[in-house]
């Protein structure tokens, strides 16, 4: 049974994410958290939050063991992207775009 968590919106780039995503995928989830814990990236952060809630669904919702469970998929779509413009020389303007990304984890039971 697969069991998953997603977290909407959050403001960092997916091309960032997906870096701290290759780390983990395929592992089981002690191990993951380990790794996501000693990586020093916001993204390591938002993943390990998402690795927690889809381990907490699968124990609760589902009834799975914790101690079998691992990274079945992983992946960081690419979110809506705010919109906002710097000043620049002789009155016009440089657009600047802050990504946001949707964060997947899927676990499953060996």
């Amino acid at each position: 049974m697969d069991v998953k968590s997603t977290a909407k919106t959050m403001r960092i780039a997916p091309r960032k994410v997906r870096l701290v995503l290759d780390l983990v995928r395929g592992k089981d989830v002690e191990t993951a958290a380990a790794i996501l814990q000693h990586t020093p990236n916001y993204g390591a952060e938002l993943t390990a939050k998402v690795l927690k809630s889809a381990v907490a669904n699968a124990v609760n919702n589902h009834q799975l063991d914790e101690s079998q469970l691992y990274i079945k998929e992983c992946y960081a779509n690419e979110g809506v992207t705010i919109k906002r413009f710097r000043p620049r020389a002789k009155g016009s303007a440089a657009p600047i775009m802050k990504r946001t990304s949707h964060i997947t984890v899927v676990v499953a039971e060996r």
